[in-house]
């Protein structure tokens, strides 16, 4: 089962996600700032994370930024979902490595479709890393 994390410093706006997650079978946990949303990643290891950029501690990007550029944590993919819709602040988003970008207010049946996406490529990636894995294996104990 697929796990997702929503990160939003707004208690309506998590509870808002959660709520258009009911159909999308999957563990959902969520967090109220980078630093708790740095911590929950460590500990709950999702697939997902759904991530507001105007938060306390630290911002989205920031986390963005720490997640992709760390070994352990760069294959979680990274959806944000933020109130800033600005070219600038797009680019910005995908330069901290974000795999897409949603601007709120969220359409329902759109954020479904991308979430559900995102976990289809997140699924298809570590399938071809773990056949990476078994034939790196294979070619080395072969003589």
């Amino acid at each position: 089962m697929h796990r997702i994390l929503i990160a939003d410093d707004n208690d309506a706006n998590r509870e808002l996600l959660e709520a258009y997650l009911v159909n999308v079978e999957c563990e959902i946990e969520t967090s109220k700032d980078g630093q708790d949303t740095l911590n929950k990643v460590a500990s709950f290891d999702p697939d997902l994370v759904l991530l507001d950029v105007m938060m306390p501690k630290l911002s989205g990007f920031e986390v963005c930024e720490k997640l992709k550029g760390d070994p352990t944590t760069s294959r979680v993919m990274i959806l944000m979902v933020t109130a800033l819709n600005e070219l600038g602040d797009i680019e910005r988003a995908v330069s901290a490595g974000t795999d897409d970008f949603l601007s709120k207010p969220v359409n329902q049946i759109e954020f479904q479709k991308r979430v559900e996406n995102m976990l289809k490529l997140k699924g298809t990636a570590d399938e071809l890393e773990r056949l990476r894995l078994y034939i790196q294996q294979m070619e080395d104990d072969s003589p």
